[in-house]
């Protein structure tokens, strides 16, 4: 055995010294999402790519971001764009190798980033060959990995339940002569998750990517895991708990109330199980995506109150909302708070599968750019962890795709009406000047670069004062030296004038925050039991003036209070 197997003195007092890994630095963080298609090219075939994520890591820790959040980049034929894995454990040609994933982690965490990847366990691709060998027959070993069931007498599908993309969610399969359940793409079987060999399949995919050196996972679809095994058919969404902004008509899947083919309790025992696995690492954490319209901020509670479940959890209740009151906002936060404040959640205004609220929030709007810093003040103000999109630190707006360049399944099947999630994918702008601005040196990009895009690029904004990416940075820099808006608690207070005014409160901080959502001046009388008042300088920039008692805030207008 070599003498380097064995600690000097020297190495062993810097182990004694050195600090231990904060198992908490998910509560409060900032987590920026990479869609890895769409970040960096650095081969020059139009396609984002790994060694391209890596080249850009110092855009994410300049902006002041705590961790990354990378969506798949397994192997898989692309149907869905990654979110269909033909291998867990490999890393798709397009993207890059192993080898290149390792270097990626490890320039991030010398820059101080934690790395998350995004695990889609709830389904597969039908090429994976767990589910090619499942579909040969009703005998083999993994016969039972996926979710078949017979037709009824007259041949149609077991049960009512339908596709998020559309039609029925059950597939006939000539050879086995049954269906099996797709809650997607018809090439997106679902797993079986009341197979106990299926857990343990996915959790050993779990411990190879914490063995690898990431710091934790998004979850894809959380509560989709598990189906009622009975079967039963979904009833129809009660009239009462119909809402057309977060569950439109225009989708046959918003008339059920899915009470059968998703959200069953089951789940919590597997997540218990999964947060046990993650606890034998030294800070290992997970963030689980609620695919839920109507129940989704209480699942979210449910999922990770007790410390023994999820981390951190976030559903589509900020996801979908066009420029927000305080209605949209206060009992979201409330209903979740409410029972107990153990839970943690992370919210986030836009992701790879939503209209970017640039454009949700600002379109038509005159003042857009003060819309857009009211936005980012105020995801960064609210209790719980936050996910950034990438692109969204520089304003970009949904892009328009003509139906030609559609390339997403979703988008296909339903254009007009739905144009899909192309126009939140297109590739990052990084050089208004330079050919696909920046982002690649071949021909083309993956999808059309918008040119509206181009003066938003970052070397356009970078450096320049008040421009939207330095709003971010400096905010950012603002959260992480005051700790009662990374972890504190939150209490909301009624001011009146549409503005939404809550206390963060952690330690002996106190702050109270006050974001002007009424699309006018406000004239604020601040209640007499706050105490001593001052309002923090480093927010003057926010449109606030505060004299004595009384706080002015603009048009969009933002405060920043430490109470005494």
């Amino acid at each position: 055995m070599s003498m380097l197997d064995f600690p000097t003195p020297a190495t062993a007092a810097l182990a004694a010294t050195a600090p231990a890994p904060d198992r908490d630095w998910w509560r409060g963080a900032v987590i920026y999402q990479v869609y890895p298609r769409s970040f960096q090219d650095s081969d020059g075939d139009g396609i984002g790519d790994l060694p391209g994520i890596t080249q850009r890591l110092s855009h994410i820790a300049a902006l002041g971001a705590d961790a990354l959040w990378i969506s798949p980049f397994f192997t898989s034929p692309m149907d869905d764009f990654g979110y269909d894995v033909s291998d867990y454990r490999d890393v798709d040609p397009i993207f890059g190798t192993l080898a290149d994933f390792d270097a990626l982690v490890a320039e991030a965490h010398r820059l101080g980033l934690k790395v998350m990847i995004d695990l889609v366990l709830s389904h597969s691709s039908d090429r994976h060959s767990w589910f090619v060998e499942s579909r040969r027959d009703r005998t083999n070993p993994k016969a039972d990995w996926y979710v078949w069931a017979d037709a009824k007498e007259d041949g149609s599908p077991p049960s009512n339940w339908m596709s998020n993309f559309g039609g029925s969610s059950w597939e006939w399969d000539a050879g086995r002569q049954q269906y099996y359940l797709h809650n997607f793409l018809i090439s997106q079987p679902d797993l079986n998750f009341h197979n106990p060999a299926v857990q343990d399949a996915m959790l050993d995919v779990v411990r190879f990517w914490l063995d690898r050196g990431v710091d934790g996972f998004r979850l894809d679809t959380v509560n989709f895991y598990f189906h009622d095994a009975g079967l039963r058919d979904n009833p129809p969404l009660a009239e009462a708990d119909w809402n057309e902004r977060t569950a439109p008509r225009d989708r046959p899947y918003n008339r059920q109330d899915h009470v059968y083919d998703k959200n069953r309790p089951e789940n919590l025992a597997f997540l218990e199980r999964f947060r046990a696995l993650l606890n034998e690492y030294p800070a290992a954490a997970a963030v689980g995506e609620v695919g839920e319209l109507i129940r989704g901020v209480e699942l979210m509670r449910e999922y990770t109150q007790g410390g023994d479940r999820l981390h951190m959890s976030y559903a589509f209740d900020f996801l979908n909302t066009r420029l927000p009151s305080i209605d949209d906002i206060r009992p979201v936060i409330e209903r979740f708070i409410e029972g107990g404040t153990d839970a943690w959640a992370c919210w986030a205004f836009s992701n790879h599968d939503v209209t970017r609220h640039a454009t949700r929030w600002a379109e038509g709007e005159e003042d857009r750019d003060a819309v857009l810093r009211l936005a980012a003040v105020l995801l960064l103000s609210l209790r719980g962890s936050v996910c950034l999109y990438q692109g969204e630190e520089l304003g970009l707006t949904e892009a328009d795709i003509p139906f030609e360049d559609i390339v997403d399944p979703w988008g296909k099947r339903f254009w007009p009406t739905i144009k899909g999630r192309d126009g939140c994918r297109t590739p990052m702008v990084w050089e208004a000047e330079a050919p696909n601005a920046g982002f690649t040196d071949g021909a083309r990009a993956w999808l059309p670069i918008p040119a509206e895009h181009l003066a938003l690029a970052v070397d356009r904004q970078e450096g320049r004062q008040g421009s939207l990416l330095e709003t971010y940075r400096r905010f950012l820099s603002f959260r992480a030296g005051h700790p009662s808006l990374v972890k504190g608690d939150i209490a909301f207070l009624d001011l009146g004038a549409g503005c939404l005014a809550f206390t963060r409160t952690a330690g002996s901080e106190r702050l109270l925050c006050v974001v002007n959502l009424s699309r006018q001046a406000a004239d604020l009388a601040l209640p007499h039991d706050l105490g001593a008042v001052r309002l923090l300088s480093e927010t003057g920039a926010l449109g606030a003036r505060l004299e004595g008692s009384r706080l002015n805030l603009a048009r969009h207008g933002a405060a920043f209070i430490q109470l005494d």
